[in-house]
């Protein structure tokens, strides 16, 4: 199919899309309890240390790999957060797995959804191309991929083997929080957070384990033990978003 009849079958899908939602054809409940959501005994979530963090870069590159994104897109960015004495401090951002995520309320196809371990995925297969849900995200979490990534990956083999299929020109893609390493860890009984086979990638490539990983319902769990006996803040908690991110401030900074 050539430029043209793809733009003109990507229009045509939106103008649909705006015309169902207009007309009330979408399911009432959009924007509420997905048909994906139920009930789970696991409730993922991360923590991040900036007291660890020192800026690598490593979880990025390990995510474009294992995850086979464009170079031109980053689902898992670190940024400079500023400066202490000597020392750099930095913001790891990926995907926030917001409990109550806008990307996921203003979906008019349910290609944004949450699982009911707490995981918010995308369906590309329904995605229209939108991007209503990349505006309404506050964390810049979410990147379009305007252009067919062919070809070879320049970082693969080094920083991992593509675990997933490369996604359609078209849709919009984000981090997923490696849901197919948890899923295939847990069906061979294996921890997520603690196999590294069934923990997320950019937390098993950290090479100062600034990034833990697990299952917040577990009292043992790691991740339930450093927020116990930590301080620690979440992104834009003043939205009401509830994210799954959990960051421990630096501790050589006095105030933040």
């Amino acid at each position: 199919m050539g430029k043209q009849g793809l733009e003109r079958r990507s229009f045509l899908k939106v103008l649909s899309a705006g015309a169902a939602a207009l007309l009330g054809l979408w399911p009432r409940n959009r924007g509420q309890a997905s048909d994906h959501e139920g009930v789970s005994e696991h409730s993922w979530v991360m923590v991040i240390d900036q007291d660890r963090c020192i800026g690598c870069g490593y979880c990025t590159l390990a995510c474009q790999a294992h995850n086979d994104a464009p170079p031109n897109i980053q689902w898992n960015r670190v940024i400079k957060a500023g400066k202490v004495g000597d020392s750099d401090i930095y913001l790891p951002r990926p995907c926030m797995h917001c409990d109550h995520a806008p990307c996921v309320s203003v979906c008019p196809v349910k290609a944004s959804y949450k699982r009911a371990d707490g995981i918010v995925m995308m369906d590309y297969d329904r995605c229209i191309g939108c991007r209503y849900c990349e505006v309404a995200c506050p964390y810049g979490a979410r990147a379009f991929n305007w252009d067919e990534f062919v070809g070879e990956n320049p970082l693969v083999p080094e920083w991992g083997i593509p675990e997933v299929p490369r996604r359609p020109r078209g849709v919009v893609e984000k981090c997923s929080f490696c849901y197919h390493r948890i899923d295939r860890g847990l069906a061979v009984g294996l921890k997520p957070g603690e196999a590294i086979s069934a923990t997320p990638a950019c937390v098993v490539v950290c090479p100062v384990s600034a990034r833990v990983f697990g299952d917040f319902n577990d009292p043992d769990c790691q991740v339930t033990r450093l927020l116990a006996a930590n301080p620690y803040y979440r992104l834009r908690e003043d939205m009401g978003t509830r994210p799954r991110v959990y960051y421990l401030p630096a501790r050589r900074a006095e105030t933040w």
